[in-house]
C-alpha cells in the first residue's frame, strides 16, 4: 500500500489550528500557575504536625496521583455540574481538573525540596528571631523551589500533554480541532502528524531547559 501525503489542505485551516493552540496554551499556562502555587501550600499542609490537617491533604494527593487523568477530567465535566446544578465554562473546568491534578504532583516535588533544606538554615532562622511565615517565605520556599524546579517543569510538560485529554469532552483545544479536521478531510495521517509536531515544538525546548538546570544543579553539588 502506497500512501501519498498531502498537507496542502491544511493551509486553509491554519487559523483553526491556531485557535485550538490558543486554547491549549490557556489551559496549560493557567493549570501550571495553579499547580505551582497550590502545590506549595498543599506541601505545607501535608507536612503539618496536626494529623487532622495532614490526612485529608494526603488523601487528596493520593486520589489525584492514583486515578487516571482522563477519569478526573470526565468526572469534573459531568459530575460536578450534576452535583451543584451549576453550569461552569468548559475552559474553567478544564483548568480546574488539570490544575488540581498538577497540584498533587507538585506538592510531592515541593516536599522533597523542603526536606532538602539544610537544618542549619532553619536553626539560623530561629537564632535570628524570624517568624514562621518569614522563615517559610524567605528561606524555605526559595530553596525548595530551586531544588524542585526540574521536577516542576517536567510536571508542567506533562500537563501540557495531558491537556489534549479535554478533547474527549468537546473542549476546542488543539487535539479536538485536529480530530475534527482529520474527520472532515479524511486525512488523519497528515493532520495528527502536524498536531504531534506542534506539541513536540512546545515541549522540547522546556525539556532541554530542564536538562540544563539538572546539569547545573549536579555541578553545584559536586563543588
Amino acid at each position: 500500500m502506497h500512501y501519498h501525503f498531502d498537507f496542502s489542505f491544511l493551509y486553509s485551516s491554519v487559523g483553526t489550528l491556531l485557535d485550538g493552540l490558543r486554547v491549549t496554551l490557556e489551559l496549560a499556562i493557567a493549570a501550571n500557575v495553579m499547580g505551582v502555587v497550590l502545590g506549595f501550600l498543599l506541601c505545607l499542609i501535608v507536612m503539618s504536625r496536626w494529623a487532622i490537617v495532614r490526612w485529608p491533604a494526603q488523601l487528596f494527593i493520593e486520589f489525584f496521583r492514583c486515578t487516571p487523568a482522563l477519569l478526573q477530567i470526565v468526572w469534573f465535566f459531568y459530575c460536578i455540574p450534576m452535583m451543584v446544578n451549576v453550569f461552569v465554562d468548559p475552559i474553567v473546568m478544564g483548568v480546574l481538573a488539570l490544575g488540581l491534578n498538577l497540584t498533587a504532583f507538585n506538592a510531592e516535588a515541593y516536599r522533597a525540596g523542603v526536606q532538602a533544606v539544610p537544618k542549619e538554615h532553619l536553626d539560623a532562622c530561629v537564632a535570628l528571631g524570624l517568624k514562621r511565615r518569614q522563615r517559610t517565605l524567605f528561606v524555605v520556599l526559595p530553596q525548595a523551589l530551586r531544588s524542585a524546579m526540574p521536577v516542576l517543569m517536567t510536571n508542567g510538560i506533562g500537563t501540557l500533554q495531558q491537556s489534549a485529554l479535554v478533547a474527549i469532552v468537546a473542549v476546542a483545544d488543539l487535539m479536538y480541532v485536529g480530530k475534527s479536521l482529520a474527520t472532515e478531510a479524511y486525512r488523519p495521517l497528515e493532520t495528527f502528524t502536524i498536531v504531534a509536531l506542534i506539541y513536540f515544538a512546545l515541549s522540547f525546548p522546556i525539556a532541554r531547559l530542564v536538562h540544563i538546570i539538572e546539569r547545573r544543579q549536579d555541578a553545584a553539588m559536586q563543588r
